[in-house]
């Protein structure tokens, strides 16, 4: 949604302010949760010319003419709109079935980090998701991926050049690089992120951070090379460390990790200053969106926690855009300001009776009453899975003619955290096979970006489902095809279905599909409304958990074995990585 500029309305809006000119739309009689002065004040008035507050105070009158639309809220309780300072939206369903639930929720502005559409798509996914968002009403912000490639070593990820991400900064509604996630790119001076890192700076733009696992000196050296942000902190400790540098904090609760109770009690036990802190998601999945919310539940997690009720808010709100150098248009409710608007019956419940995003009411009684356009889809974004072969049994088998090998084994100690382990396995006719009795499975990355044929087959263990395979387009960042089978059959039956149907995640047994959650859009997003692609991602992970999976979240699995940031050992179609030690490893010991 495009916002009108301040240097024009001056005028209009001192006109309105003095009584020389009529508002638009006039909210009377509100409890105005004032995020400057920390107050709630009963009985006050709001004046809007278009899409910017005009006046407020307890005396609107001067402001209402004859065509002016005036609403009296009966002291209910005003908050400026939500914001979610650090999400990805580019999987699961389209931007425009996203916002409807966020709008919902209260949240009136997404900072969106498009990486996974970047990694697969390159700038043109980048600008073609850009165009996703326009024209919705809600506030779409994007910042340039700035975590591709992970590791230069071992990535594959597409991501843009020097000169995209200036042409980048051109765009509309760019605010400057996402998160850099591999802080050892910086503490070790690589030479395309600093000059990356340069360029944001010079052109005055916001850097995002990712300071999981960084320290003292390795800190302090990230946070010189201009990064003022991270959502990675999990307790206390980590974010007084850098709060105590000047960092800003975008304290975490979404659906791969949940940090609230973590902070939010040692932080108010302390009395430590709020204003460099924010709520963001990091992203939600759509099952978590409609059962707990967005940034309406930070809230309420918060004031759960001990919080108080106007902190919170400010936290939701002001303190986001302050980061953002945004203040002087969005983050409250004052004159000059942009009129993203909530209207509340209480506190507690914060479930929005009403929305407005620019003064124009988006969400009455709990219904979207704005209209939501269809987006327009290329062909070419929903051709991404380039696998160039049909997978055969024999692509998923490890030759060995021994009885039995030790070979290495990936071990889930969660959906994300692997370890590096070994097993004695069996073999039949020449090929290493899983062993059921070990809960140890095979596992394949493929190629479905280049087209290369290239992918990789090891173990894993601990996935405890009874199924015959598993297999998902969705991978952090690489977006490597990640294929888990208990046999070579039904291995390639996965992956031959996930290219047929141009992405998704699936899970069959004795080549029969048992549920499949199809994302034909970059293999990250469905095409489905929102209650469709709902139904479709509860009955997979349904199936999954009731089949026996040790984990209650099995999509991640394949959404993080390629994931380059995390130890301890993770798969890409190129091989099999130990993280830490930055070198391949053999999947057989002989």
């Amino acid at each position: 949604m495009r916002t009108s500029s301040l240097a024009a309305m001056i005028h209009s809006l001192n006109s309105v302010a003095m009584g020389e000119k009529k508002a638009d739309i006039v909210l009377k009689n509100c409890k105005l949760v004032n995020v400057y002065s920390r107050e709630i004040i009963s009985g006050s008035d709001i004046a809007i010319l278009k899409d910017r507050i005009a006046y407020v105070g307890a005396d609107v009158s001067h402001a209402i003419g004859e065509k002016t639309v005036v609403m009296d809220l009966e002291e209910r309780f005003v908050t400026p709109g939500f914001a979610d300072s650090h999400i990805h939206i580019d999987q699961f369903v389209l931007p425009s079935e996203f916002a409807k639930k966020a709008l919902l929720c209260g949240t009136t502005s997404l900072f969106s980090d498009p990486i996974d559409i970047v990694s697969v798509c390159g700038y043109k996914g980048f600008k073609e998701f850009i165009r996703f968002g326009e024209n919705l009403p809600i506030r779409l912000f994007h910042v340039i991926p700035g975590g591709l490639p992970v590791d230069r070593k071992f990535s594959h990820t597409k991501t843009l050049s020097s000169t995209e991400e200036k042409l980048a900064l051109n765009l509309q509604n760019i605010l400057g690089l996402g998160e850099v996630f591999s802080w050892t790119k910086v503490t070790m001076k690589d030479p395309k992120t600093m000059q990356t890192l340069k360029n944001m700076i010079e052109n005055n733009c916001i850097i995002n951070g990712h300071t999981a696992g960084a320290s003292d000196k390795k800190l302090n050296a990230y946070i010189s090379s201009g990064i003022l942000s991270c959502h990675e902190p999990i307790d206390y400790d980590q974010v007084i460390e850098r709060l105590r540098l000047g960092m800003w904090i975008m304290m975490r609760e979404g659906s791969i990790r949940r940090d609230l109770d973590k902070i939010i009690p040692n932080i108010l036990t302390h009395k430590t200053y709020l204003d460099r802190l924010m709520f963001c998601s990091d992203g939600v999945n759509p099952k978590d969106l409609l059962e707990f919310g967005l940034i309406d539940h930070c809230i309420r997690e918060s004031i759960a926690l001990g919080m108080d009720k106007i902190d919170a808010i400010s936290i939701a709100s002001k303190n986001c855009f302050d980061y953002y150098n945004m203040g002087r248009d969005y983050g409250g409710i004052a004159p000059g300001k942009v009129a993203d608007i909530l209207v509340f019956d209480d506190l507690d419940k914060l479930k929005p009776k009403k929305v407005f995003v620019g003064g124009r009411l988006v969400v009455s009684h709990g219904e979207i009453v704005a209209k939501f356009g269809i987006p327009k889809i290329p062909t070419w974004i929903t051709k991404t899975v380039k696998t160039k072969r049909k997978f055969l049994e024999k692509d998923f088998v490890i030759k060995s003619l021994a009885k039995s090998v030790q070979s290495l084994v990936i071990r889930l100690d969660t959906e994300i955290i692997t370890k590096k382990d070994y097993e004695d396995l069996p073999t039949r006719d020449g090929n290493v096979i899983p062993a059921y009795d070990k809960d140890v499975w095979k596992v394949a990355a493929i190629d479905r970006t280049f087209g290369s044929g290239k992918f990789t087959v090891g173990f894993l263990k601990n996935f405890g489902a009874d199924i015959g395979a598993f297999g998902s387009t969705q991978s952090f960042h690489e977006n490597d095809m990640i294929v888990i089978g208990s046999n070579e059959k039904d291995m390639a039956f996965v992956a031959n279905k996930l290219t047929y149907l141009q992405g998704g995640i699936i899970a069959v047994k004795n080549q029969k599909i048992l549920s499949v959650y199809s994302l034909p859009i970059a293999g990250l997003i469905s095409k489905l409304p929102f209650e469709n692609a709902l139904l479709e991602f509860l009955n997979l992970k349904a199936k999954i958990v009731d089949a026996g999976c040790k984990f209650k979240n099995p999509h991640l699995i394949p959404l993080f074995l390629p994931f380059l940031a995390l130890p301890e050992v993770r798969i890409l179609y190129s091989g099999i990585v130990d993280v830490k030690n930055r070198s391949y490893i053999d999947i057989l010991n002989q």
